[in-house]
């Protein structure tokens, strides 16, 4: 659905890149989570495993801003992986006021064996996409998104 904004010509055009940008997030998020493949984790969770999985231990601030979200949600999130033994938090050795995140075995066995599916979901939804639009759109997004910052 296009916007229905009937002034300024520009603004328009951007509300309609925003309706759009907004309903193709929302389509492909549903899809892959119909499709099950971050398993029993909710989203954020699974980001949590995947960013430690592929960067490693971090302060958990640090894992905040990796994934967009505020220190108070991130602290939520990591409690409960915490909880299942997902993920433990580790003083500092040079500053104990701060904590490091990091996978626990079981958490890692878990990140491998979903990940991987995941990945090819995700290859799947962007397959209506030559590599080169992908390539374009992955450009455009990033200047987008520096935009602000």
């Amino acid at each position: 659905m296009p916007t229905h904004y009937q002034g300024d010509p520009q603004i328009a055009s951007a509300l309609d890149v925003w309706v759009k940008l907004t309903r193709a997030v929302d389509s492909i998020a549903s899809r892959l989570s119909a499709r099950g493949t971050t398993g029993s984790l909710t989203i954020t969770q699974f980001g949590v495993l995947e960013v430690l999985y592929h960067l490693g231990p971090m302060p958990q601030c640090e894992l905040a801003g990796k994934l967009l979200k505020s220190s108070g949600n991130i602290t939520l999130v990591v409690d409960n992986l915490e909880k299942r033994g997902l993920v433990r938090r580790v003083a500092d050795e040079h500053d104990r006021r701060i904590s490091r995140v990091e996978l626990t075995p079981a958490g890692l066995a878990l990140i491998e064996e979903i990940f991987p599916k995941h990945a090819q979901a995700v290859a799947e939804e962007f397959s209506v996409l030559t590599p080169q639009e992908q390539h374009q759109l992955g450009d455009l997004l990033r200047k987008l998104g520096k935009r602000g910052g």
